[in-house]
């Protein structure tokens, strides 16, 4: 939190005499914060409710998370071009409207076709709000750089940082609340959603200087023809498939270590405390040593690697704290393949999109991601409850992301 603090007080994170961050970028990167906040408090927890509460099957689980997640990002492409066309405020007001009546139809939910209309809705909401913010930074992180504040990246990595931060605080409120219920923990987060909301009511601007809108038809076929964003766009999804397994395989392998998912909070907090505490040192030392393509392909091998940990200490069964060593280790080097490859993404995005669309683009990178976490998130539920050995799960979800670097854009 001191590193996210320091980096939005000074000037240009890095870049001697550079320009201060403008109180728009600052704002947007405390959203970021915030809805973090609200959303890790509740979706580390959603696993084990449906499982062991509500008693769901492992695909369903698996599924139900894969619809989360694809109604969020697989929606972004909606939200980003609403965001081009109507501007950001009203699009991201709306998206936190619908996180808080999401969280309190989740946290009354007591049966599948409920909570399955719940997760769309909380991750419809962030379809909305996600790509207006993330595009708009985009945009000022562009902007800032050809002022002569530095590399675009490293405002993406504090804006990654200030994810984090939420990401950090988020499971250790909804852990705390849990000894409640779950009820409580979805009550909890709709509460801070409805703080977010009257704050951006009167914090964010009506018009932001520069932003042109554009009609929503006209974009989605060039968008189609642009071989080199889309290439981009399935590495990332290979990355957020990975990701996703903080909530999918990380659970099941933390139970069958400890005994129960108390530690899950934990490693949770390790890998936000990572990111708050490195991301922009190794944003900076990468910056001056890699170029984009190879910084990201270094972060996937890193993903890959962690994967493979679990893989080769799973035949040991170890149990007790030997056995959460490997998660940890997981854990670790998920996290480090994450500092290195979600800014650059951000950050590459604007030299593919065309010009006035960037919030289409920027939903789209997440649009695309998002179905491949849908398929990649059912068929790793029914892997997990297949009967195979161990390894076996760990090790074919080691090979996604070190494939995924053949598809990221030569140039």
């Amino acid at each position: 939190m001191t590193a996210l603090l320091t980096g939005l007080r000074r000037k240009a994170p890095g870049a001697p005499g550079g320009t201060r961050l403008s109180p728009l970028l600052r704002l947007l990167i405390l959203t970021q914060l915030a809805f973090n906040v609200g959303f890790f408090a509740v979706l580390p927890f959603l696993s084990e409710h449906l499982g062991q509460a509500m008693g769901m099957a492992g695909w369903l689980v698996g599924l139900v998370l894969g619809l989360r997640t694809f109604s969020q990002q697989g929606l972004f492409v909606v939200g980003g071009a609403l965001a081009d066309r109507y501007g950001i405020r009203p699009v991201v007001l709306a998206g936190c409207v619908l996180r808080i009546a999401g969280f309190v139809w989740l946290g009354l939910a007591e049966r599948t076709w409920a909570v399955i209309g719940a997760v769309l809705l909380i991750g419809f909401a962030a379809a909305l709000f996600s790509p207006a913010v993330e595009s708009e930074v985009a945009r000022q992180a562009v902007a800032w750089e050809s002022a002569g504040g530095g590399s675009r990246t490293r405002v993406l990595a504090l804006f990654t940082v200030a994810g984090q931060a939420g990401a950090f605080v988020g499971p250790l409120l909804g852990a705390l609340l849990l000894s409640v219920d779950f009820r409580t923990v979805c009550l909890a987060g709709a509460g801070i959603f409805v703080l977010v909301l009257a704050g951006h009511a009167w914090l964010l601007p009506q018009h932001i200087p520069g932003r042109e809108r554009v009609h929503v038809r006209g974009g989605l076929g060039a968008l189609l023809r642009n071989r080199r964003f889309l290439a981009l766009c399935c590495a990332y999804g290979a990355y957020l498939l990975a990701y996703n397994q903080l909530y999918l395989a990380l659970p099941d392998e933390v139970q069958r270590a400890a005994g129960s998912q108390a530690p899950l909070a934990w490693l949770f907090a390790l890998s936000s405390l990572l990111v708050v505490t490195a991301q922009l040192p190794v944003t900076r030392w990468v910056g001056d040593r890699l170029a984009l393509r190879r910084s990201m392909a270094t972060g996937l091998l890193l993903i890959a690697a962690g994967f493979a940990v679990v893989a080769l200490a799973r035949p040991a069964a170890w149990t007790g704290t030997p056995g959460l060593l490997p998660a940890a280790g997981f854990v670790v080097l998920l996290t480090f393949g994450q500092m290195l490859v979600a800014p650059v993404a951000r950050a590459w995005v604007p030299d593919l999109a065309e010009e006035g669309r960037l919030g289409l683009y920027t939903g789209a990178l997440f649009s695309v991601s998002g179905l491949i976490v849908l398929v990649g998130s059912a068929a790793t539920g029914m892997l997990l409850d297949s009967g195979l050995p161990a390894v076996v799960p760990w090790l074919v979800l080691a090979v996604v992301p070190a494939a995924a670097i053949g598809l990221l854009p030569r140039r």
